[in-house]
């Protein structure tokens, strides 16, 4: 029934082992023991269990600070051997009092409101003086239980136990039933769990708070004003996250993400911005260069950058103010080579140009030729100019 759950203990047990018990009645008191720990909710936080054996000697098995899991438990638990000799009750109680209800020992502080519980199992009559011991330790603050087999003096448990004696004081007529007391114990013990009885109206968490229940939320998330219902918060809202640069907010938690060019470390926080420029990560015709986390595009010497910025162009390297050529510049693949005009030659610089110097031999008929030539030139001009003095 999960509905029902032990409320936390300190809880002690205290077993008769003199000489009336018998070897195999013995071992029926500690199944009964360790029955009664599966039905607790064992836990340094819940109910701590210790174990004390006494005949006329007392012996703690182990004390609250021992054991926070059932098998180790049961494991100690059957490693018990029976003391045989006395019936030490009084003795037995003053020792949980002195020497188990500590802090050394594990007992929780009172501040912590945990009950101390002492479970007495015996089957005979006290040999010292039990009542002014038991009531000692109930003013202490521990709760006191009872439990006689067989033949238990009704009068002795009655003088030791808690009020009210009918829900402290137990009986069973034989070791062989006393697994019977379990159910038993474990309602006297068991704390109604409300959120297990689905009555609840939480939406996400319910939180059982003695009688009654509180409503929580899953991490990521706010009680909204109705104390029942849950809204998810902006866990991307400045100061409520550890992201470098973007946060992601992801149903009710949020992941950190990084800007174009940058990567997520293996922190998954921060952010190193990233080589664009590598291999396959860029678009670039030709030249990549790097830039914080991005790229640009540039092109090789005799190539200029398209307009879409990634694809180059061969660039025109005659066009004037890009070259050095004094008369003429001819395109030459990506570079070019300087000429120049008719009647002139390329200097040494191969940039500059200078007049050509020409040369040619005149036979003496030509020579000849020319001279009539101007002596005709000349009797012409002369006749003209007479004519017009006339």
């Amino acid at each position: 029934d999960a509905a029902c759950k032990n409320r936390p203990l300190d809880l002690v047990f205290i077993v008769d082992s003199s000489r009336s018990v018998r070897p195999e009645e013995f071992e029926k008191v500690k199944i009964f023991l360790s029955e009664m720990i599966d039905t607790l909710d064992v836990g340094e936080r819940t109910t701590r269990v210790a174990v004390m054996n006494y005949a006329s000697t007392v012996k703690v098995e182990f004390p609250l600070r021992t054991y926070f899991d059932r098998a180790s438990m049961k494991e100690a638990v059957s490693r018990i051997e029976p003391l045989s000799a006395g019936t030490m009750t009084g003795l037995a109680i003053q020792t949980a009092v002195d020497e188990v209800f500590t802090e050394e020992m594990g007992t929780r502080p009172a501040t912590f409101n945990i009950p101390r519980v002492v479970i007495v199992v015996t089957d005979g009559r006290p040999q010292d003086q039990v009542q002014d011991v038991a009531a000692s330790a109930r003013r202490a603050g521990i709760e006191i239980y009872a439990v006689g087999v067989d033949r238990a003096d009704m009068q002795s448990l009655r003088v030791m136990a808690s009020e009210p004696l009918d829900e402290h004081v137990f009986y069973v007529e034989t070791y062989g039933v006393i697994e019977k007391l379990t159910s038993k114990f474990r309602e006297t013990f068991c704390a109604v769990n409300v959120c297990a009885l689905g009555t609840h109206g939480c939406e996400q968490v319910c939180v059982s708070s003695g009688a009654s229940y509180l409503c929580e939320c899953y991490e990521g998330y706010t009680l909204n004003p109705d104390k029942t219902t849950c809204s998810a918060v902006n866990m991307c809202a400045p100061g409520r996250h550890e992201c470098d640069q973007i946060c992601v907010r992801n149903n009710g938690s949020y992941v950190c993400d990084c800007y174009e060019g940058y990567t997520l470390n293996p922190d998954k926080k921060t952010c190193s911005a990233m080589d664009m420029c590598a291999s396959g990560r860029h678009d670039c015709a030709q030249v990549c260069l790097s830039n914080d986390g991005s790229y640009s595009c540039d092109c090789y010497e005799g190539y200029t950058l398209n307009p879409d910025k990634k694809t180059c162009s061969a660039a025109d390297v005659c066009v004037p103010g890009r070259h050095e050529c004094e008369q003429l510049c001819v395109r030459d693949d990506l570079s070019y080579t300087c000429h120049c005009h008719h009647g002139y030659s390329l200097n040494p610089d191969r940039k500059t140009c200078s007049r050509a110097i020409t040369s040619s031999l005149v036979t003496t008929e030509e020579l000849c030729k020319c001279e009539a030539i101007v002596a005709l030139q000349d009797s012409v001009t002369s006749r003209l100019e007479a004519l017009s003095t006339k």
